[in-house]
This record gives structure tokens, C-alpha cells and sequence, in this order.
């Protein structure tokens, strides 16, 4: 039966991690002492839910995280430091601590090490998420124990919304566009200048009328959206921010 260790230390581990073709021992007592730390921990690097969904949202309101007090974000999985650091380069986690629980240790010391021998997985955490502060675990959410994989309260939403309920989420901007659009690198321009990070979405000639077209019910590139609402072209992203 897994357990909430609320008001417990996080067990006392040595990680060995490779850094910079050196190896490297880290401490729990180095990771969390007189810190804030949100950490995640997951069955597996490379793993469907953990590649789609899990990691990334993590890394994507790490700013968010950072704005309301945590130090650091760290994912644990029982993997070894040379799958984890291809992870990450993978993944481009560049807002996230990579920690090797290669030997389930830390793992094992918050009671989370569980069998997954029918996928031949052999021993691995159980997906949980845990807010610690300076070294003693304030929070922690812990997936119910399902057949499966299940995936409904350790995520990244969940913990800011503890943290936090009023959190400033970074916003979610995608820009479609063509090749050599001036009004697309205008629309572009208008949204850096006001400090808004964005996706480009490139379309060729073949399928850019029927994407637009089953997207935004418009034809024209650029067509812009912010945070699910469509705000349209150049134009349209000019007078939203216009002084």
C-alpha cells in the first residue's frame, strides 16, 4: 500500500550523475536543503505518458514555478544517468533536474518502488508528485493505484494549483505560417515586442488553405492564436496590442 510521507525527510541518497563526460555524486542533502523544491517522479524515461504529457508540462510552467517560490523542478525515475541525459536533450528540458534513481534507492525510501515485472520493466517508481521544503515533504499527490499507468493528480497543473490557485500560466501561442510571408514576420514581430514566446506552424502550398480553413474558418496566413482563442491575422494581432 503506497503511503503519504507528508511531514517526513526525503531518504538520505547519493545520486551518480554524469556530467560533462565526468562522473558526479549528488546528494539529497545538496537537491533540497533550505529549498523549495517541486519534484515528479515517473515509471520511465522515454515512456508514452511521460514524454507526452508528463515531463513536458513541467517544463513548460517552469517559469510559473520559479514566479511562486520553488527553486527547482526534479524528475526521478529508476533509469540510469545516461538515459535520463538523452531524455532531456530529447525532450529539450532544459527547465528541468534530471535525477538517476538508477539503483531505486530514493525511490525505495519513499515507499514508491513498485514491481513492473509483467512489462518487463522490473522494479520502478510509482508516478508520483511531491512539493519539499528544505529536505521534509510538505505535499505529496499520488496517483491511485490502478491497473495500468494511471495518470490524474501528480501532474504539473495539480502541484502550481497547490502551490498556488491564482498562478500567471505562460501563455500558449501558435502563429501559422508560410515561407516569405511579410505579414506573417510582421504579426511575428508585434507578438515578441510584447513579450510573448510562440510556436510556428509552417504550411506549404499543398495544405495551408484546408488547415487554415478547419482551424480558423480563414484562408490567409498568418492566423494567430493565444491561449486556444483565435486572434487572426496581422491586423488583427497589430490592434489587439496596439498603445
Amino acid at each position: 500500500m503506497l503511503q503519504h510521507r507528508e511531514g517526513q525527510r526525503v531518504p538520505n541518497v547519493t545520486f551518480r550523475i554524469r556530467e560533462n563526460n565526468e562522473w558526479k555524486n549528488v546528494s539529497t542533502d545538496e537537491l533540497f536543503a533550505g529549498k523549495t523544491i517541486a519534484l515528479f517522479s515517473l515509471p520511465g524515461a522515454f515512456t508514452p505518458t511521460c514524454s507526452s504529457t508528463h515531463l513536458p508540462r513541467y517544463n513548460e510552467l517552469a517559469p510559473a514555478f520559479r514566479a511562486n517560490g520553488v527553486d527547482a523542478i526534479l524528475c526521478v525515475s529508476v533509469n540510469d544517468t545516461f538515459v535520463m541525459n538523452e531524455w532531456a536533450s530529447d525532450q529539450e528540458a532544459a527547465n528541468i533536474v534530471m535525477i538517476p534513481d538508477g539503483n531505486g534507492e530514493f525511490t525505495e525510501g519513499m515507499g514508491m518502488l513498485v514491481d513492473k515485472a509483467d512489462l518487463g520493466f522490473g522494479k520502478r517508481s510509482w508516478r508520483y508528485s511531491m512539493l519539499v521544503k528544505d529536505g521534509v515533504v510538505d505535499k505529496m499527490f499520488i496517483e491511485p493505484q490502478e491497473p495500468g499507468d494511471p495518470f490524474k493528480v501528480s501532474d504539473a497543473d495539480t502541484m502550481l494549483n497547490y502551490i498556488n490557485p491564482t498562478a500567471k500560466k505562460p501563455d500558449q501561442v501558435v502563429v501559422f505560417t508560410k515561407v516569405g510571408c511579410p505579414h506573417c514576420a510582421r504579426a511575428k514581430a508585434v507578438l515578441s515586442e510584447n513579450g510573448y514566446e510562440f510556436v510556428e506552424v509552417p504550411l506549404d502550398n499543398k495544405v495551408r488553405g484546408k488547415v487554415l480553413g478547419a482551424v480558423s474558418g480563414k484562408m490567409t496566413a498568418p492566423q494567430v492564436f493565444i491561449n486556444g482563442e483565435l486572434i487572426g491575422s496581422a491586423d488583427e494581432v497589430e490592434k489587439r496590442f496596439a498603445k
